[in-house]
């Protein structure tokens, strides 16, 4: 089939938005410009339709270009066409994620890539709890909502920090007081991610006394080459969160790259200029590649079916198992289809794989049935420790 293209945008005239045009036409693709708040959704019995502008919607991928202040009903809007099975080059769980800094950083940490300590604060006794957690002052406060730069500042003191919190509080904002990291003041790296890989990088510095380095803030910005560490980190970022197009900000610190935001939305009129990389023309060409595919959320496929579903084991809740090769525990009648390590999965993993701390077991089937087998399993091999065979945690 050929893709029939549209670009969820509120701004025609955007740099970034006419270059993902530009780029379609010159492959021949049928292309249009939709605006996210001109569509209507419908849900009826057995029965789901979308209109825009009064149209029947018929295009099969979708670029979204979803900015902040519709958030929600872009959202809503690119839940309706993945429920119809329109292929999107990001999910509409992935912008979600990526657009709640709190949800973003628990993510990044639960899946072990690194960040800048971060405290959330919901009340003004957690101040200084949460300066102390991330390390002292200096400290950088932000809204966990926010974009190119808007609700972020840098502190010195706590009479400031105080201040600035309690206003924002008072608003009705959700705080977090995140690690300065010092060796990075005033820069950072934006490398943009393109299903799966880093198609370009800059660099980003401020001007003048100013510590944010976002480009719509006057910040100037440069190519710069990255390392196999920097471009895994920014590939891993994107990927958990759940996007396939994303621009990642990098900190450079001491020991390493530090993710300091993923942006699901990411402008192309900076970093095309700085690397000389047409941006643009890789999105479209991934799009080409991949809108004959789409993502399948495996344990939703099977809730489809009652009683169907997926489950995961933690070892970490099971350390009696530690050492033990896999085939001890996952056999016969607990298909085990994945194993989570170290931020990567190993599909069908063989027999003797011994199980390690951080390790989790991802089994498949009947949700009745694995529980009983898995519970039944785990009573074989009580724990040497006085721990209660009786807690088992799946």
């Amino acid at each position: 089939m050929a893709t029939r293209l549209a670009v969820l945008s509120r701004g025609p005239r955007l740099y970034s938005t006419r270059r993902l045009v530009e780029e379609a036409k010159l492959r021949d693709i049928d292309v249009a410009v939709l605006d996210p708040m001109q569509f209507s959704l419908f849900v009826a019995e057995q029965e789901i339709g979308i209109l825009h502008q009064g149209n029947t919607f018929d295009y099969n991928a979708v670029i979204p270009r979803i900015g902040h202040s519709i958030t929600k009903h872009g959202v809503s809007v690119l839940r309706h066409l993945e429920q119809l099975e329109v292929w999107t080059a990001n999910s509409s769980q992935g912008i979600l994620q990526s657009r709640d800094k709190l949800h973003s950083s628990q993510i990044l940490a639960r899946n072990r890539i690194p960040t800048p300590r971060t405290s959330y604060v919901r009340d003004m006794k957690d101040i200084e709890r949460a300066i102390d957690a991330v390390g002292g002052l200096p400290a950088v406060v932000k809204v966990t909502q926010g974009t190119q730069g808007q609700g972020v500042f840098l502190r010195h003191t706590l009479h400031e920090t105080k201040n600035l919190v309690q206003g924002l509080l008072m608003t009705g904002k959700a705080i977090l007081i995140q690690e300065y990291i010092a060796e990075s003041h005033g820069k950072d790296i934006r490398a943009l991610v393109v299903g799966g890989r880093v198609v370009a990088c800059m660099r980003r510095k401020a001007r003048g006394r100013e510590f944010r380095s976002n480009f719509h803030l006057n910040g100037t910005v440069e190519s710069v080459d990255i390392t196999e560490e920097y471009a895994e980190v920014a590939c891993r970022a994107a990927r958990v969160l759940g996007l396939n197009v994303a621009g990642v900000d990098l900190l450079e610190g001491h020991d390493g790259p530090l993710v300091l935001e993923v942006n699901s939305s990411p402008g192309l009129e900076g970093i095309e200029k700085a690397s000389g990389v047409n941006v643009a023309g890789e999105i479209i060409d991934y799009v080409i590649g991949e809108s004959d595919f789409s993502d399948v959320n495996v344990d939703q496929l099977l809730r489809t079916i009652p009683g169907q579903g997926v489950l995961s084991v933690h070892l970490r809740n099971h350390p009696h198992l530690i050492g033990r090769p896999i085939n001890d525990l996952f056999k016969g009648d607990i298909p085990v289809f994945a194993l989570s390590r170290a931020g990567k999965l190993i599909w069908n993993p063989e027999p003797e794989l011994q199980l390690r701390f951080h390790d989790s077991v991802i089994c498949y089937g009947d949700l009745e049935q694995l529980r009983a087998s898995i519970k039944r399993k785990l009573l074989e091999f009580p724990p040497v420790s006085a721990l209660s065979s009786s807690n088992v945690d799946v």
